[in-house]
């Protein structure tokens, strides 16, 4: 296919020779399944220069209007889009791997599978890295996910994964087992924001046994193409995975999520979206039998308390605004201690300046451009209706950061809300807004006791619950936060509140969150049950039966009666 030059560039931002155009067809049962219909990529660095030709071109492409003959240089990729034949071939190849690969050895699904992943990751990290830049993720932030990519399927986290699937006792001579048991059919529909790093996420499911069904969402299916069939089936294939255990195919979530609620071979159902959405989601799959696993909105809160260090929580907070605060972990609202709150709004301000707009391949851009932008001034007139005072930001911008009310960016935004009681009477409180838009809540005067307990109190009762944070020096202090804090996947104390870390989950949590299931998110785990085993080499039924009672009276046999 003939083509111009397109301008693409290595993981530190400079130019590099253009390399072939990447096309993916839909893969079921280790083949390539070719279609009628193709979703074209444009680079989304074209999308600054001229939003509307670019989507017109892109529109056209798939509308068979264009033909594809001589593709222009803003084309950097093209996905079949699956029909509903191959949606439903997939998950039958799935169910026909399913039972082979959950019998294949822990240590080969985590261990080698583990090791192996991590390795080609590593390989690949600049095209991966580069994929996600064209796909209009900053560099910034496209290497912010290969880090935990890495760290997901990095050592620590493997053995992690190893321990909880299989342990082993004595007792007697029996061998007594306590493992997780794969479920057999997984479907993961991962969000437009973020897919190529969440469909590597439910990698780990593979891992435990699950044979794997993903979705390639027609915004963004480059990346999750390539990491599917590139990163991950090259390596199933050579552990001698059975064909079907990896499935992707591209294509629209309504049709494909009808499919797999109604397919019989469908176990459970990996979801992202919105919490309402979610939860409606959540209800249709029970209804169907399905086991739902939600990763639904976030609200973060994190704390700072009266001695904490500043200008670090300062840091921490500005990535609140990373990808103009359209990613469901960051800081969405603060909890300051009325004694720092001018410390920490003056440190913010000032670090916020380094936050800036730009081509997501420059090095130290972290803002995206927010197309559609009316609920963010809405929060905003509602966040001044309501007391609230706008510290900084509040406006739109164009890419060289002259304000313009019909910016495709926007400001980063601070409110200071005056008042624990009626903070959430904001919008901007309430919930998720997906805008770099940070309330941040000063707490009247009081005892440090009743402060503790205020503030423990305000972030239970979050309706949401992803991640929340804490910044503080006095260890009783952090004793509190601690022990009582009860809801959400990830706690953080005097820590970035996004980084990834080993061991610890990627994602996860409760309430609007995760559902009515929701926990810390460790796919491997979400998608398996518990199955207690003993294995004997011949014991007398009759010693099981009633062996714990036997050695009771044995034991008064032997034993002095008190007196």
């Amino acid at each position: 296919m003939a083509r111009a030059n397109s301008r693409r560039r290595s993981g530190d931002g400079t130019r590099q020779a253009p390399p072939r155009l990447r096309s993916y067809q839909s893969y079921v049962n280790a083949r390539h399944i070719p279609g009628e219909d193709w979703v074209y990529v444009l680079d989304a660095d074209s999308l600054l220069d001229d939003v509307f030709a670019n989507l017109t071109l892109k529109r056209k492409l798939e509308q068979g209007r264009t033909a594809p003959d001589d593709l222009p240089a803003t084309v950097v990729g093209r996905v079949v889009k699956a029909d509903r034949a191959t949606v439903e071939r997939a998950v039958e190849a799935a169910a026909d791997a399913a039972p082979a690969w959950g019998a294949v050895h822990p240590r080969t699904r985590i261990d080698t599978v583990g090791r192996l992943l991590h390795a080609r990751l590593a390989r690949h990290a600049d095209d991966i890295a580069e994929i996600l830049v064209e796909e209009g993720h900053p560099l910034a932030l496209a290497r912010w996910q290969v880090s935990g990519m890495l760290e997901c399927f990095g050592p620590e986290s493997i053995s992690f994964y190893r321990s909880q699937m299989l342990q082993e006792f004595r007792r007697d001579e029996r061998r007594l087992q306590v493992r997780r048991r794969p479920d057999g059919v997984v479907c993961l529909n991962p969000p437009q924001n973020a897919p190529l790093s969440s469909a590597l996420l439910g990698v780990t499911a593979l891992m435990g046994g699950n044979a794997l069904v993903v979705r390639a969402p027609r915004s963004a299916p480059l990346g999750v193409m390539y990491v599917m069939q590139e990163i991950v089936a090259p390596v199933l294939a050579e552990v001698g995975a059975p064909p079907g255990t990896l499935n992707v195919v591209c294509g629209d979530p309504a049709p494909m999520l009808n499919c797999w609620l109604e397919h019989p071979a469908v176990d459970d159902i990996i979801y992202f979206g919105s919490s309402d959405n979610g939860r409606k989601f959540e209800a249709r799959c029970i209804a169907a039998g399905k086991k739902p696993i939600l990763e639904l909105a976030g609200n973060d809160v994190v704390v700072v308390w009266k001695d904490a260090d500043i200008a670090l929580a300062a840091e921490a907070l500005t990535e609140s605004f990373y990808g103009s605060g359209q990613l469901c972990m960051i800081p969405n609202q603060v909890l300051v201690h009325p004694d720092v709150a001018d410390a920490l709004v003056v440190s913010l301000v000032q670090q916020i300046g380094h936050i800036r707009p730009g081509h997501p391949w420059e090095p130290d851009v972290l803002l995206t451009p927010v197309l559609r932008n009316e609920k963010f001034f809405d929060c905003l007139k509602d966040a001044r209706a309501k007391g609230a005072e706008v510290v900084c930001g509040g406006h739109a911008m164009r890419l060289d950061e002259t304000r313009d009310p019909h910016g495709i960016f926007l400001e980063p935004t601070v409110i200071k809300v005056h008042g624990v009681e009626g903070a959430r009477e904001l919008e901007a409180v309430r919930h998720e807004t997906f805008f770099p838009l940070l309330p941040l809540i000063v707490a009247e005067s009081g005892t440090d006791a009743a402060l503790t307990a205020q503030f423990i109190a305000f972030v239970n009762s979050n309706p949401y619950g992803l991640r929340n944070s804490l910044w503080a020096k006095d260890p009783g202090v952090i004793d509190e936060f601690v022990a009582h804090v009860r809801t959400g996947g990830l706690f953080k104390v005097n820590d970035s509140h996004i980084g990834f870390l080993p061991y610890l989950p990627t994602h996860g949590g409760t309430g609007l969150t995760g559902g009515i299931f929701g926990e810390a998110n460790y796919p491997i785990l979400r998608t398996s049950h518990l199955q207690g085993v003993s294995i004997s080499p011949g014991s007398r039924p009759g010693d099981a039966v009633f062996g714990a009672w036997q050695k009771l009276n044995a034991h008064k046999e032997t034993t002095p009666c008190a007196r």
